[in-house]
């Protein structure tokens, strides 16, 4: 899932795991400090720029990306034993992330999440009080350049109304689960069962 900074894609994705328990989020790698309530290995793993480009080196991040001047990151390995163990990865990254993630992974499926205004979104990262008016105004520029790129996702979402933008995140889940490729597998027994000649 990509969205511009402010947009409610957090939100979305936290309430979403919370009706949803075969679905995990990945919790990314970044270089940048921790803010206010954020919480290491809940939000980010905080890691130093060394760290970061150690790992990078190793070849241990599906997707990585350098943005507002930090480094994020997505491990690899983590997502894939999470796909292995029957769970829907959602990793709430960049256009460059997803991009990076639809090379390695082609079956991923990609959601971009709109606000309702340019004003509303501006409201929305002015009402966080994280940032000075430098820093919102540097990510009012981005929020335009990133939303350009939503055409290269499968699926958008509004959010104006949280529910329902909610709502709608749910039936991507539900009808990607429903894919006859996922289903095949899944119902191989059936399947085998229904088109017996016997």
């Amino acid at each position: 899932m990509s969205a511009p900074s402010g947009t409610g894609k957090t939100s979305i994705v936290r309430a979403a795991l919370d009706r949803d328990a075969a679905l995990t989020v990945s919790v990314s790698y970044t270089t940048r400090p921790q803010r206010g309530a954020e919480q290491n290995g809940r939000d980010y793993q905080f890691i130093d720029v060394p760290t970061f480009e150690h790992m990078l080196e190793q070849g241990e991040f599906l997707e990585h990306a350098e943005v507002f001047g930090h480094y994020y990151g997505t491990s690899g390995s983590w997502v894939r034993g999470q796909l292995d163990a029957g769970l829907d990865v959602v990793l709430e990254i960049d256009w460059h992330g997803a991009q990076q993630v639809r090379h390695a992974l082609p079956e991923s499926v990609a959601v971009f999440v709109l606000p309702p205004s340019r004003k509303a979104l501006k409201e929305r990262l002015k009402a966080r009080g994280e940032d000075d008016r430098q820093v919102i105004e540097e990510r009012l520029k981005s929020a335009i350049s990133e939303m350009a790129h939503y055409v290269e996702y499968d699926y958008l979402i509004v959010n104006e109304d949280f529910d329902q933008a909610v709502e709608r995140f749910l039936a991507v889940v539900v009808a990607q689960r429903q894919h006859i490729g996922s289903q095949q597998m899944l119902l191989a027994p059936l399947l085998r069962e229904l088109l017996s000649e016997g």
